[in-house]
């Protein structure tokens, strides 16, 4: 089942509980294969939390059977590196670093890192080293927060 129908599949029960349902990424690897569900809210997110939407989701996804095969289901928070697949979550971070690969080279390139500058019909607009450089939603594969640890961690904050 593709990642599009999972999340049709998903997404609602992960909002019915009362969460943000950020997105979900699926593992390439068949030998260990692995499904995971971001889930947020304003408050965070504790384990308590993720063990919740695992149980509802695991038992959705056992009904379903939209996975064919053994698969582990992990349930987590989007942490520091947020994952962001939407171009309203592009849209929310604008002026943050960005890490993306896509799925084929453009400009004979596939991974990009720079800072977002917006989102137009479909595109995801970024700073890579002083140019502005537009990638398509539907090519990038994965694309996350880049944290400033720095300043993050910095003492006397």
């Amino acid at each position: 089942m593709s990642s599009g129908k999972l999340t049709f599949l998903l997404q609602p029960l992960v909002e019915d509980l009362g969460y943000e349902f950020v997105g979900l990424e699926r593992s390439s690897n068949p030998k260990n294969l692995a499904l995971v569900i971001y889930i947020d809210t304003p408050d965070g997110i504790a384990v308590e939390d993720c063990e919740r939407v695992s149980r509802e989701a695991a038992a959705l996804l056992d009904v379903e059977d939209p996975i064919p095969g053994q698969y582990r289901l992990e349930v987590s928070s989007p942490g520091l590196d947020r994952p962001l697949f939407t171009l309203e979550q592009f849209g929310q971070f604008i002026g943050e670093l960005v890490q993306i690969s896509l799925y084929a080279p453009q400009n004979g390139r596939r991974k990009f890192k720079g800072k977002i500058l917006g989102t137009d019909e479909g595109q995801v607009l970024i700073d890579q080293d002083g140019v502005e450089t537009t990638l398509a939603l539907e090519t990038i594969a994965k694309a996350r927060l880049v944290p400033d640890y720095d300043s993050i961690f910095a003492v006397g904050s």
